[in-house]
């Protein structure tokens, strides 16, 4: 979808695409409400500074949604398709998987969450490094990472959803 349907589009048409980004209401609401948007770059400044204000209760739901690094998102969904492009970067090494299995075990265990990057981009080895690095976070530390790699993900995605390459 371009710029244009999506600023004119019916919201209740794009909350599931919007909620596929980032299942946060507020978030969904708040996008919506800015609508129009004259360029990507201001739907996506609203959208990367709504998701900086996350409460921890949003940052839960949130990553509800989200499969543990290395976990191969199953279902035909938006969202699964997504996740598994994002982790594409994971391979299929064996080894590779179990370190990562080991060390969400170890990060689930220290914090009470799935460890969640932003991994578009990324090797295994990078995102194995960044799990291990971050397991010596404090608590505080580490909500304020996760909100924002939670942020970079929504971004990302909501570029998915509306078309770069056709202007207003």
């Amino acid at each position: 979808m371009d710029l244009r349907a999506f600023n004119s589009g019916p919201a209740d048409r794009l909350r599931p695409m919007l909620a596929a980004c980032c299942d946060v209401d507020r978030w969904v609401e708040r996008v919506l409400a800015g609508r129009p948007y004259d360029d990507l770059a201001a739907l996506t400044a609203v959208a990367s500074r709504t998701a900086e204000t996350f409460s921890d209760a949003e940052v839960d739901k949130a990553l509800a949604a989200h499969p543990r690094i290395g976990d191969r998102a199953n279902g035909n969904g938006t969202e699964a398709a997504w996740s598994r492009a994002e982790q594409s970067g994971v391979g299929d090494d064996a080894s590779v998987r179990a370190s990562l299995a080991e060390g969400n075990r170890a990060y689930e265990q220290r914090f009470g969450r799935v460890f969640l990057i932003c991994a578009t981009g990324l090797s295994a080895a990078e995102m194995l490094a960044s799990l291990r690095e971050r397991l010596g976070n404090d608590d505080a530390t580490e909500r304020a990472v996760v909100r924002d790699e939670l942020r970079k993900i929504a971004v990302l995605r909501l570029t998915k959803v509306v078309d770069q390459e056709v202007g207003v």
